[in-house]
């Protein structure tokens, strides 16, 4: 049965501006809204990421400001970890600006100079990144961090940053790890170790 038509089922219209006291205390119809809300903000989560390369494109060009967009190397995201990265533009500066990863909850993409390019790819497939100076990221679409024990709720959206990668990892350590306060902190990718340092500038919430 489709949830759109469990409400008429009991009396009542999908549109709840008219909603009676009586349904209102109808246990059924409670649990009946929430999963509409529920699917309703699925669907809308779902489809904000990109699915074909022009939606592709325009999602990697959000990433970072027009002075490097505009020019960037957009690619796609491999098949594999170790995988060829797609092109769907070449571009013409050091920049490589890629979309939302691919199955992913959030909408994250972002752009990267050479060197944080390079490390990102080693660190993804597994290998142990070596470079030699410092790589530059950025995300103007800012990401999604878990929060700290004991906070409220379970997800924090860090707004707008700078990421920054070193061949000194020891620069990093003893810095903030909580993404979730707002300050600048660092982090790791999944399965890794390696330290990046991510700097907000701008809280999501002030856009």
């Amino acid at each position: 049965m489709k949830a759109i038509q469990m409400p008429y089922d009991i009396g009542q219209s999908i549109w709840l501006d008219n909603i009676s006291r009586d349904l209102l205390q109808n246990r059924k119809l409670i649990a009946i809204i929430c999963l509409m809300a529920a699917g309703a903000f699925a669907q809308k989560a779902e489809s904000h990421l990109p699915v074909t390369d022009p939606e592709k494109i325009a999602d990697a060009l959000r990433a970072g400001p027009t002075f490097i967009t505009k020019d960037a190397t957009l690619l796609d995201w491999p098949s594999s970890p170790e995988g060829e990265y797609p092109v769907l533009r070449k571009g013409t500066n050091e920049w490589t600006c890629l979309p939302a990863i691919p199955g992913y909850s959030h909408d994250e993409p972002g752009c990267f100079d050479s060197v944080f390019f390079q490390w990102m790819k080693d660190s993804m497939a597994g290998r142990t990144p070596h470079i030699d100076r410092i790589g530059i990221a950025y995300m103007y679409l800012g990401a999604w961090v878990k929060r700290a024990k004991g906070s409220s709720g379970q997800e924090f959206h860090v707004g707008p940053h700078l990421m920054v990668v070193s061949p000194h990892q020891d620069d990093f350590q003893g810095l903030n790890r909580d993404g979730s306060n707002g300050m600048p902190y660092v982090a790791h990718l999944p399965g890794r170790t390696e330290l990046y340092l991510v700097m907000p500038i701008l809280q999501w919430s002030e856009q």
